[in-house]
């Protein structure tokens, strides 16, 4: 698992701007959504990733407990997977440019639907009434990757918790523009998994000075099990 630090520094600054640590700990559970993102073959299977990250793998269990206590409260758990297609070949021509031709070769082969890369990992536990969304860039929000958006206004949620590899690239783009598109969003710091500890705290520290909130999944479950309480208590 991933040492978490974040400067002090970016803690003070976020406190003095927001005048507390954690702006979103009194989420409502009902409205809130669980986004794993790119928990697939293709970034967590030896033989068969295109990219390893083999951090991703540590972090199945924190995802699994967080994505029960979300459904326990009554919110909804999505699973986002990136897919290939030869649309991107064109409308996406810049980011193929920054690989070698064996990479983009690779990615291509890991991603594709049906592919064992396309799949997502065994161990994390999916649900009947779990949501699976496909996405085609890095951030699943950006216009053109997929209708995550969509999907979430019209379940009435405006509040995501974002999980999954890699930290700094597709977890990191996809909360950001959440944020843009007026989402209240959290990113787990055991919830995400990067290559390295500097790359994944240097992610966090960045997205949390200006674009949301970071908590962990023991802080994030002992909230969603406060609110819903709170909600049926009110209800009564």
């Amino acid at each position: 698992m991933h040492k978490l630090s974040i400067p002090k520094w970016v803690v003070e600054r976020v406190i003095a701007r927001r005048g507390r640590e954690h702006v979103y700990e009194n989420l409502d559970p009902l409205k809130t959504a669980l986004v794993v993102v790119d928990m697939q073959n293709a970034f967590m299977l030896p033989g068969v990733a295109h990219t390893l990250c083999p951090m991703a793998r540590e972090i199945v269990p924190n995802i699994n407990r967080l994505a029960q206590a979300v459904r326990a409260a009554g919110g909804a758990v999505i699973f986002i997977k990136t897919t290939f297609t030869e649309e991107t070949l064109a409308s996406w021509s810049v980011f193929y440019e920054l690989s070698r031709a064996e990479q983009n070769a690779r990615r291509v082969a890991a991603l594709t639907a049906n592919s064992e890369g396309h799949e997502l990992w065994a161990g994390l536990e999916v649900r009947p009434h779990d949501l699976i969304v496909e996405k085609k860039r890095f951030s699943a929000f950006i216009q053109g990757s997929s209708n995550l958006a969509e999907v979430l206004r019209a379940r009435g949620l405006d509040t995501i918790l974002v999980t999954g590899t890699v930290t700094g690239v597709c977890c990191e783009s996809t909360a950001r523009d959440a944020m843009m598109l007026n989402f209240k969003t959290i990113m787990v710091s055991d919830g995400n998994a990067a290559m390295t500890n500097e790359e994944h705290n240097a992610s966090l520290a960045a997205f949390y000075l200006t674009f949301g909130d970071v908590m962990s999944t023991d802080m994030l479950i002992s909230c969603l099990a406060r609110n819903a309480r709170k909600d049926l208590a009110a209800a009564e």
